[in-house]
């Protein structure tokens, strides 16, 4: 049954929604810039640059739009989002010369503050906040 009362972008989940478009866009120029002026010095952290930007966008569209499939869309992009931050966060540290520049994930998002390594919790703890209440059924009227 689908559960259009999941709204994830209202009351508190504006700042959720907020925070990742700012990623978003942050994410999107930055990998833009990187690829187009200096893909030959780190090919592969730009493009996984890119793939941040677009689960970014996705991930914000998804949390705006509420409803049950969009936050089934939400959690699985941040959940993607969350591999991605661990495993390029580590791999940014274990093997530097692939990340000679900052990227949104490298160095788990020191570049962004580390909001990149906070933010997906956070959204999982929204989505998963919004379904709970969702979840509790008001009480029935009494006749």
């Amino acid at each position: 049954m689908a559960r259009p009362d999941l709204h994830t972008g209202t009351g508190p989940g504006r700042v959720v929604v907020a925070v990742y478009a700012v990623l978003a866009l942050a994410a999107t120029g930055r990998s833009i810039l990187q690829i187009t002026n200096y893909f030959d010095r780190a090919p592969l952290a730009y493009c996984l640059s890119a793939l941040a930007a677009v689960i970014y966008i996705v991930a914000t569209t998804a949390l705006a739009k509420g409803g049950e499939r969009a936050a089934r869309v939400a959690t699985t992009a941040i959940v993607v989002e969350a591999i991605g931050v661990l495993s390029v966060g580590a791999l940014s540290y274990l093997v530097p010369e692939l990340f000679p520049d900052k990227t949104v994930w490298s160095h788990f998002g020191s570049g962004y503050g580390f909001m990149p390594l906070v933010l997906p919790f956070v959204g999982l703890w929204w989505i998963h906040r919004v379904r709970r209440r969702a979840g509790e059924t008001p009480p029935s009227p009494e006749y």
